[in-house]
């Protein structure tokens, strides 16, 4: 039980002092001016230790860099990517503003005011919202291993991100860039620039329209797995730029899938494949190896979208997309666009492209009044029809 003593300081005034033993059975104390504060103190200590809710105010006494630290330790699963991406949030945001703090020390509003902050200052929201989960995650571990009591992150909303306009190419509009990646203007080829242009680059582009495969997934693509006689391509690993490197692993959703190839693409993939070995990636870097997005992107793909006319902002996301609104022109169950397009379920095929379904309640208003009548009566004449 806790324990309530006054004294007189030197200076002569009065503090009062609780005393109490934790779990651990070491004896604590901590002073208070009032005694009325001293006393809820005492009551709360009691309570957190019947309850087993205690921590050693000891502990948070660590600095938040610290655990930051030991938190991104536990991250190594992740992808490099991924873990790039929260060692620059804990590098360039939150060590720069509590990496020195106790970690006990930082509460519930004086997080709220730095991503408040944070937004204000311009940050985007999908920034402020990583910002917000990073700090979030490296509490959660403080919280689970007993350094502090509660996650002052928690129940803290972020503004949501205003996602980008999807664009959707015309068949037309898909060839025509592919022919501008393909021959670029002389003015804006460089030395190392191929004599007979990018015809690689094109049937990318042709490929990634009529595949709906993620950039990662065609950086990581290798030959032997397009099956040219069963016209199918199987996609089971990613491709990621990390901290200079060039990473190989699983797919977004962690998942393997197999999408159909249509025929014209198939004419063209023979030749070009011809002389690959199976293990080598089918497209590669301007001068051999991996093809690194990061460069691609820039180099080639902006400037042909550019040229060719394509709507402003188009991304190489968007062939995606272009896929996406192919199939359900020609009519494609729900269940078959997502299982090409590799989302973990059919709720995010039908939130991402619900839109551009046809009016299904009409469709099936239709339909059934088509049904009723298709009917045969058992008796003669009809049913009469109500007043």
């Amino acid at each position: 039980m806790a324990s309530i003593q006054s004294r007189t300081t030197p200076s002569g005034e009065r503090r009062w002092d609780v005393y109490y033993r934790g779990p651990d059975c070491k004896q604590r104390k901590k002073a208070f001016k009032r005694k009325v504060d001293a006393q809820r103190y005492a009551n709360t200590v009691e309570a957190d230790i019947v309850r087993h809710d205690w921590v050693d105010p000891q502990r948070g006494r660590d600095p938040f860099g610290e655990w930051a630290e030991k938190w991104i330790g536990t991250t190594t699963h992740l992808k490099p990517k991924t873990r790039e991406s929260y060692e620059s949030i804990l590098r360039n945001h939150l060590i720069p503003e509590f990496g020195d703090r106790a970690i006990g020390s930082i509460d519930h509003p004086e997080v709220l005011t730095f991503l408040s902050r944070l937004a204000s200052d311009g940050k985007g929201a999908g920034t402020v919202r990583n910002i917000r989960d990073v700090m979030r995650s490296v509490f959660k571990l403080a919280v689970r291993s007993g350094v502090v009591k509660n996650n002052p992150v928690l129940d803290i909303k972020a503004p949501r991100p205003v996602k980008q306009e999807m664009i959707f190419l015309t068949e037309d509009q898909v060839l025509a860039l592919a022919d501008e990646i393909q021959n670029p203007p002389p003015l804006q080829r460089r030395a190392s620039h191929r004599e007979g242009g990018y015809p690689d680059y094109a049937l990318l582009v042709l490929f990634a329209a009529y595949t709906g495969l993620r950039a990662g997934e065609i950086g990581a693509l290798r030959v032997s797995k397009i099956d040219l006689m069963r016209r199918r391509v199987e996609i089971s690993e990613s491709a990621d730029e990390a901290h200079g490197g060039f990473n190989i692993g699983p797919t977004k959703t962690y998942s393997r899938r197999s999408v159909g190839l249509p025929g014209p693409l198939i004419e063209m993939l023979t030749p070009y494949l011809a002389n690959k070995k199976q293990n080598e990636l089918v497209f590669e870097g301007p001068d051999g190896g991996p093809l690194r997005h990061s460069n691609w992107y820039p180099r080639h793909f902006k400037p042909a979208a550019v040229r060719s006319g394509l709507p402003r902002g188009t991304r190489f996301h968007d062939l995606r997309h272009t896929y996406a609104a192919f199939l359900i022109a020609e009519g494609a169950h729900p269940r078959a666009i997502m299982e090409r397009m590799g989302h973990s379920t059919i709720n995010v095929t039908l939130g991402t492209y619900g839109h551009l379904f046809p009016a299904i309640d009409a469709q099936l208003d239709t339909a059934l009044g088509d049904r009723w009548d298709r009917a045969v009566p058992t008796h003669a004449g009809t049913v009469s029809r109500l007043p």
